[in-house]
């Protein structure tokens, strides 16, 4: 786009404290926008073709809303890490396979979305943000869900349409977690922990798509349990789909 486009964009930009900047086909983030570092609550350049994100981006210092979704993002530089009043980050349908090291210092972090990335395992950083309240990892890569995830904060996780085989029993132990969904992944009935009916906090548990069905389910220890507790139950079970080895 022109540079006299860009610059009306800016103006108007430094009077709303938001940036928004979609589908422009950009192939890099704009260097101009560092002028209103010290302004800018939004920034939006989503459906763009932006690689890499600039050190620079650790200057926003007021922003709160971040959204980068459809750019063909690989990695996030550490710099990003340092925007402390960061509470909402989308990041859908981009490349990314891991998370900076430090991603856990966006304290302020309340909306995670990287749905449609490629990411293989649920990055341990997200444990350390004690705000977190929802996280989107659907669509990705992921095979299973570890121990660590007994210590994420989140009140609604989102699996959908991984590759899950296996889930940590101490997804139980989360200790907000309100809704969690697992459609469309490759679990067997043996393979999902039983304390998710009997010992969580979990009032809606989504599960269509996998490899096996709600009668089956009701089958189990714990169901009774948590039907009188969610009032009525909120389990969702389909038949069994076809598991893909790689998306």
């Amino acid at each position: 786009m022109g540079n006299s486009a860009l610059k009306a964009h800016l103006e108007t930009a430094q009077k709303t404290g938001v940036f928004q900047l979609t589908g422009k086909g950009l192939s890099e983030f704009p260097e101009d926008l560092q002028k209103l570092a010290s302004n800018l609550r939004t920034i939006d350049l989503s459906n763009n073709k932006i690689e890499i994100l600039p050190p620079l981006m650790g200057k926003f210092s007021v922003l709160k809303s971040l959204a980068l979704n459809n750019n063909k993002l690989t990695a996030l530089p550490e710099e990003l890490c340092k925007l402390k009043k960061l509470e909402t980050l989308h990041l859908n349908g981009n490349h990314l396979t891991q998370l900076p090291a430090t991603f856990g210092q966006l304290l302020a972090l309340k909306t995670l979305s990287l749905s449609g990335n490629q990411l293989r395992t649920v990055p341990t950083q997200l444990c350390s943000l004690r705000h977190l309240d929802v996280v989107d990892l659907s669509r990705n890569q992921i095979q299973s869900v570890p121990d660590t995830v007994g210590d994420l904060q989140a009140i609604e996780l989102n699996l959908n349409q991984n590759q899950i085989s296996q889930i940590s029993v101490q997804i139980s132990h989360c200790p907000r977690l309100k809704v969690l969904r697992l459609e469309e992944n490759c679990l067997d009935l043996s393979m999902l922990p039983q304390s998710i009916l009997s010992d969580s906090q979990i009032s809606l548990l989504a599960v269509e798509g996998n490899l096996f069905e709600i009668k089956k389910l009701r089958e189990l220890e714990g169901y009774d349990k948590v039907c009188r507790k969610m009032l009525p139950v909120n389990v969702f079970c389909f038949p069994a789909h076809e598991c893909i080895s790689d998306y």
